[in-house]
C-alpha cells in the first residue's frame, strides 16, 4: 500500500485482469479547509462520500488481487469523477441547500483544488493502470437509496459507455446471482458519469466498466460478500 494526500494504492496483481479505481472513497476534508457550520449537515452523507464504496473497493482488491486507488478527499472539495469543465466538478447545491464550503469560489480557489487533489488522483490512477496489464479498468461507486425523495429499488449498477456488450453481459450474470441489476443505472455511463474509469481505460487502450451499488445493502457483510464474489467470477 502506498498512500499521498490525495490517493491511496493497493498493490496487486499487475498481471491480472482489473485495476480498481474508487473516487469517491474519501470522507475527509483535509486541512487548511474545514466545514463552514451550515455545511455539517453533510458530513458522513452520501453527498460528502459514497458510502459504503472505499471499504467494498477494499474487500474486491482481496477477492481479486487487483490493484486498487482510493481517494482521500471528500467528493466536495473536488469530485475526480468529473471533468474539468462538468457543473458538479465543486457541487453548489445539495438537498436544495447551498454547499457553503462552494459557494462563490475564485479562480484561483478552484485551480488550487485541481492541482492539490484532482490531479495528484488522476496522477496516481494512470501509474496503476500504466503498470498493469489488465484488460479492464474498474470503477467502484455507491448509491442513495433514497434521492432527494425518490426510492430506488436497484441494487446494483453496471456503466459504461463504449463497452456495451461487456456491460450487459456483467447485468446478466450479476441478475442470474440473484441481484437486482440493470444496465446504465441509476445513472449512465454514455452521459459521461463513469468518467474517471474510461478516462484512464482510454488513455491505456484499455476497457472501462462501473459499479453502481445501493449504500444500504453495500455496508451489509452478506450482501457485499456475494457481489464480491460475484465480480470476482465473472472477471477471474
Amino acid at each position: 500500500m502506498a498512500m499521498n494526500h490525495a490517493a491511496t494504492t493497493l498493490d496487486g496483481d499487475f498481471s491480472g485482469r482489473l485495476v480498481l479505481t474508487c473516487e469517491h472513497a474519501g470522507t475527509e476534508l483535509p486541512a487548511p479547509w474545514v466545514w463552514p457550520e451550515a455545511d455539517t449537515r453533510l458530513v458522513g452523507t452520501h453527498w460528502a462520500s459514497d458510502i459504503g464504496a472505499g471499504a467494498f473497493t477494499e474487500r474486491l482488491a482481496i477477492e481479486t488481487r487487483a490493484p486498487a486507488v482510493l481517494s482521500n478527499f471528500t467528493r466536495l472539495l473536488v469530485d475526480p469523477n468529473r471533468p474539468l469543465d462538468s457543473d458538479t466538478l465543486f457541487r453548489s447545491e445539495a438537498d436544495g441547500e447551498p454547499v457553503w464550503l462552494n459557494v462563490s469560489l475564485s479562480n484561483e480557489e478552484r485551480q488550487r483544488r485541481i492541482d492539490g487533489f484532482y490531479r495528484p488522483y488522476h496522477d496516481a490512477a494512470d501509474d496503476l493502470v500504466r503498470r498493469s496489464q489488465a484488460e479492464i479498468v474498474l470503477g467502484i461507486h455507491t448509491f442513495t437509496a433514497n434521492y432527494e425523495g425518490n426510492a430506488r429499488s436497484l441494487e446494483v449498477g453496471v456503466l459504461f459507455d463504449a463497452e456495451q456488450e461487456l456491460g450487459e453481459a456483467l447485468v446478466t450474470r450479476l441478475r442470474e446471482a440473484g441481484f437486482v441489476a440493470s444496465p446504465n443505472e441509476p445513472y449512465s455511463g454514455k452521459d459521461g458519469l463513469a468518467y474517471s474509469p474510461v478516462r484512464h481505460a482510454v488513455e491505456f487502450g484499455r476497457r472501462a466498466l462501473e459499479i453502481e451499488a445501493r449504500q444500504d445493502l453495500i455496508v451489509r457483510d452478506d450482501f457485499a460478500g456475494r457481489l464480491a464474489g460475484a465480480l470476482a467470477g465473472f472477471f477471474g
